[in-house]
């Protein structure tokens, strides 16, 4: 793409690679910004190839075609890079699971980017501008009327002049938590169906409507975003969702072994980085059956009769 060689028939192979799966738009920006790092150079012409982790990117022939699949991957499980200038489009950040990072910006903002999340800012004399490819960040947003600070998530966008309010790309939408102020926020082509949101409120929104709305639950927005802090807050949390939010942060996963276990609710406070502490409490306090024999995977399923019998 940046060697001047790029075809109109590779971009068609792109975009279509692309609609295949919205999280490839973030697998492309962390690619991108591997490629451009000056460091990562060397690194390339001297790794050792890696099997991808997405054949169907391998498949299309855009990067092994160039020889530095495996380099580039080798180069991002290293997680040498976090922050790299686009020349005309601003500075894209990147962070690897696990990784929470605090960022200032240079009109006094500060975002703080959560596990997994890839992001693109470009400040420019009318406009302060995220794209956020994946994952989430929470925006402390300096004041500037003649600048509005907005966030673009997919087709939902978000904007504020001088406020403190988050944005997550989940699977079924785009969720937007207000901490502070008040944000628009609105799906694009829909702009008249703008809502507005002020501290302790927050919405899930897809590019056709509102999914969900809650109104002045400050206490619920402070829970979701207790990963500031590097903490899990669970409040009455199903433990399928309570998985999938340390599934987020660590390599070894949680799996809920058996679906009727899966509904089960839990209230706790626990370290994002602590997976074990949080199924020995539910082991302790629901009486499940925990298996921590695999090192990659932590088993919760409702213990077998003959468990119980011992």
């Amino acid at each position: 793409m940046d060697g001047g060689d790029w075809s109109d028939a590779d971009e068609a192979e792109l975009q279509r690679w692309l609609a295949e799966d919205p999280r490839r738009q973030g697998l492309l920006l962390r690619t991108h910004a591997l490629w451009q790092a000056p460091e990562i150079v060397a690194h390339i012409a001297e790794a050792a190839p890696v099997e991808s982790d997405d054949k169907a990117f391998e498949r299309s022939g855009l990067w092994r075609r160039r020889g530095v699949l495996g380099g580039l991957a080798a180069a991002s499980a290293a997680g040498t890079v976090g922050a790299l200038l686009f020349p005309g489009r601003g500075v894209a950040y990147v962070t690897k699971v696990g990784e929470i990072r605090r960022v200032p910006l240079v009109d006094g903002s500060v975002m703080t980017i959560n596990s997994g999340s890839a992001l693109q800012v470009r400040m420019a004399k009318r406009a302060r501008e995220v794209e956020l490819a994946e994952g989430e960040a929470w925006f402390e947003v300096a004041k500037d009327a003649a600048r509005p600070f907005v966030v673009a998530a997919g087709k939902v966008r978000a904007q504020a002049v001088g406020t403190a309010f988050s944005v997550r790309k989940r699977d079924n939408g785009v969720e937007v938590l207000v901490t502070e102020g008040v944000v628009e926020t609105w799906s694009d082509g829909d702009e008249a169906q703008r809502v507005r949101l002020s501290a302790g409120q927050s919405a899930l929104i897809n590019e056709h409507a509102i999914v969900h709305y809650e109104a002045t639950k400050s206490s619920s927005v402070d829970r979701a975003l207790a990963w500031r802090g590097g903490m899990i807050d669970l409040n009455g949390t199903s433990l399928a969702d309570a998985a999938d939010e340390f599934n987020r942060y660590n390599e070894r996963q949680i799996v809920i072994a058996d679906p009727d276990a899966a509904g089960e609710r839990f209230d706790g406070l626990f370290r994002i980085n602590d997976p074990e502490g949080f199924a020995q409490a539910v082991r302790d306090a629901l009486g499940l059956a925990v298996n921590l024999d695999d090192p990659r995977f932590i088993r919760i399923q409702r213990m077998t009769a003959r468990a119980m019998e011992k």
